[in-house]
């Protein structure tokens, strides 16, 4: 390793770490206020039983200081931004590490080896995201970036991987399969598990956590694992046929038609996906699996639209599939049956698509999806008289990696409600721009709430000292130790 960069980052991380520290204290400035931490009550002891785990794919800072303005008028106030446990992950996967590697003359990716300031850099990229720290190189967060599958692979399973791979072992070996905190969860825990997503249900992000292939556009190979091997207990997304014929065959939608251990709601014309996804989740018959098709013509939900309606923001919406909160509320419902505890994840997907497309638009409804789902968690976990609360409840809001670039112009700040001129992806009043049309090497956020949260704080700055940063390996490390998983 470079002893110079060694040094710099040393020197540079107590720098940065006194600067951060004194603008925590004085509360950040008027556009960038970050809630100080909230250490709230005292951690219960006891493994957490159930696991809720919320991703916004290609989420970075900026889209939630976004959609916060959008949506309250102020930068940090979404549901999560709240939340007592708060810090950085760094999201590097092997092909990135492989890249940076070869600019710097360091060695390649090794499990016994590897020095994590290759992979990500805080002395070029910065110790917090944009625009916390406002001293990361543009130009080196540009630079390589994870995939998706691998992003969730990390998250699934706590091991780094190659780009495209789902919970499969880098250089993909015959026998590459990981195990997954799903499939901990279940065979440990007897726990219920379940995804739920606004993309594909086999796409990357789900797909990671559910299933096992070297190459994530396995649709066909990858939906009929997850159907008929691993068979978690709620499936919730999009890849309908009817709609867009990429991800899943006519025979295998024939078979969940004709299952006898899940409950199929399906997309339909002229009807409420939301409403009838919920009451199949209300009626469901003991022992019987929860199964909802949706999307439409990119295999998506449609996103909410936002209204360009200063000072009263809103959004047009397409009821014909679910929302995300809708979806996650009847995959709760069905999950939270199981005395011994569940584990779920719900993504909200079409971020990183709306970011690949420089779509500040559609950001903003897909955050606002993520939003809304949180929320409904949030409400899930609080009703009374069940035995799911915050003593035996871990949520957590995260991003498997930034997508875009996006940097909102101060000078110019968008209120409450208010939209920027759009011509495309072309912004000409210059109230924003985006940097690529890719992924990013950025810090995206974490955030907590429930027990256990000590098993995230522990391993803060444990790769990165004296940061708030975590890397997403790690998250899974402290999601198996909050759940006493083996």
């Amino acid at each position: 390793m470079r002893k110079s960069t060694i040094a710099r980052l040393s020197n540079l991380i107590a720098l940065l770490a006194g600067l951060v520290f004194l603008a925590f204290l004085s509360g950040c400035d008027s556009n960038h206020d970050h809630h100080d931490r909230n250490p709230g009550p005292k951690p219960s002891l006891h493994a957490v039983k159930h696991l809720i785990l919320f991703i916004g794919d290609g989420m970075q800072l900026e889209n939630e200081i976004a959609a916060s303005r959008y949506l309250y008028g102020t930068d940090h106030g979404l549901a999560w931004h709240s939340f007592p446990f708060q810090g950085y992950v760094s999201t590097w996967d092997v092909n990135a590490y492989n890249a940076y590697a070869s600019a710097f003359s360091a060695a390649r990716y090794d499990e016994e080896t590897f020095d994590p300031v290759i992979g990500y850099d805080p002395s070029w990229g910065g110790i917090a995201p944009y625009p916390l720290d406002l001293t990361g190189n543009l130009a080196y967060l540009l630079g390589a970036a994870t995939d998706s599958a691998s992003a969730a692979t990390a998250y699934a399973t706590g091991v780094k991987t190659d780009s495209g791979n789902l919970s499969w072992r880098r250089d993909d070996p015959a026998d590459g399969a990981l195990k997954t905190i799903a499939q901990k969860m279940r065979s440990q825990k007897h726990a219920a598990i379940g995804v739920v997503t606004t993309v594909p249900f086999n796409h990357a992000t789900p797909a990671a956590f559910v299933s096992h292939n070297p190459y994530r556009e396995n649709y066909a190979e990858i939906a009929d694992e997850i159907i008929n091997i691993t068979a978690p207990e709620v499936v919730i997304g999009g890849g309908h046929p009817d709609w867009n014929g990429g991800y899943v065959t006519a025979a295998q939608l024939d078979a969940l038609r004709a299952s006898t251990e899940y409950s199929l709601v399906e997309r339909i014309a002229g009807q409420d996906g939301g409403a009838n996804l919920l009451a199949a989740a209300s009626a469901l018959p003991a022992g019987k699996k929860l199964f909802g098709l949706f999307g439409g013509g990119g295999g998506d939900f449609e996103p909410p639209e936002p209204l360009d309606t200063p000072g009263s923001p809103g959004f047009t919406v397409y009821a014909e599939n679910p929302s995300l909160a809708a979806a996650t509320e009847a995959a709760l419902t069905v999950l939270g049956r199981n005395p011994k505890g569940f584990f779920l994840m719900v993504e909200s997907g079409d971020i990183d698509w709306a970011n690949h497309g420089n779509n500040f638009s559609a950001m903003i409804g897909t955050v606002w999806s993520l939003e809304e789902a949180v929320a409904a968690a949030i409400k899930f976990v609080e009703q009374p008289d069940d035995e799911i609360d915050w003593d035996n409840t871990l949520l957590i809001v995260t991003a498997d990696h930034a997508t875009g670039g996006m940097r909102l112009n101060d000078a110019l700040p968008l209120g409450k409600g208010d939209l920027p001129e759009q011509v495309g992806s072309i912004y000409p009043g210059g109230e924003l721009t985006y940097n690529t049309g890719g992924h990013t090497n950025e810090l995206v956020t974490i955030y907590a709430r429930g027990a256990r949260l000590n098993s995230l704080e522990k391993l803060e700055g444990a790769w990165y000292p004296d940061t708030f940063i975590l890397d997403n390996t790690q998250v899974f490390q402290a999601m198996s130790k909050a759940a006493g998983l083996k």
